[in-house]
């Protein structure tokens, strides 16, 4: 897993106290966008330094955006405990209203991995949230944002393994083919959960989405 140019850590006002993030970029030149990145669950090891989440920042690094990776609630030096997906939900607005500070005049993507992936998909249709982009990898749709009253209007990407363990590909195929027009969905063969050795080209799948959408 190679380093990121720049990686900086920093600390976010969170509803619950400070959260602990890491904000990547290439280190030189104005970044064309922001994205905010949200890690799988936390109550079964899941932080912002997984590999999945790493290889996401990359492709957003790589096609020039500032990418902030975050902790959720009382997961490393994150404040507070774990909230069965309310406040993770709340901690994700935190991290978007910190980046959007930062960089008020760049489009804002969103992208997440397993519970992350559906904290990305429901703060993309939040009232208070304008996102310009969406990658959802493995997103665990049937049990943390299946009741949404509306899809993204943003370019969506949806990247998933046939042979999931964790979150059924038959679930996430039908969630897809209940939405209109939905997103767009790359299905890896043989692909498991946690992406093991698929980990470049999923990192080429997520830039050339990015590529064909900014």
């Amino acid at each position: 897993m190679r380093k990121i140019p720049n990686s900086k850590s920093v600390l976010i006002d969170g509803p619950t106290g400070s959260l602990e993030g890491l904000l990547d970029a290439q280190g030189e030149g104005e970044p064309v966008g922001c994205a905010v990145i949200c890690h799988p669950h936390p109550a079964h090891g899941g932080t912002m330094q997984n590999k999945v989440v790493h290889t996401l920042s990359r492709a957003f690094v790589v096609r020039g955006f500032a990418a902030l990776r975050f902790n959720f609630r009382g997961v490393g030096k994150s404040s507070g405990e774990f909230d069965e997906g309310v406040g993770e939900f709340q901690d994700v607005l935190a991290a978007i209203d910190w980046v959007q500070h930062r960089y008020a005049r760049l489009p804002l993507w969103l992208a997440g991995f397993s519970f992350g992936g559906a904290m990305a998909v429901r703060a993309a249709v939040d009232a208070s949230v304008t996102a310009s982009g969406l990658v959802s990898v493995a997103p665990a749709v049937s049990r943390f944002a299946i009741a949404l009253s509306s899809q993204p209007a943003c370019p969506w990407l949806i990247v998933q393994g046939d042979q999931d363990e964790l979150v059924d590909i038959d679930e996430t195929i039908e969630y897809v083919n209940g939405l209109n027009p939905g997103p767009e969905l790359a299905v890896f063969p043989d692909g498991d959960h946690f992406f093991h050795g698929r980990l470049v080209e999923l990192r080429d799948t997520v830039e050339a989405f990015i590529t064909n959408n900014l």
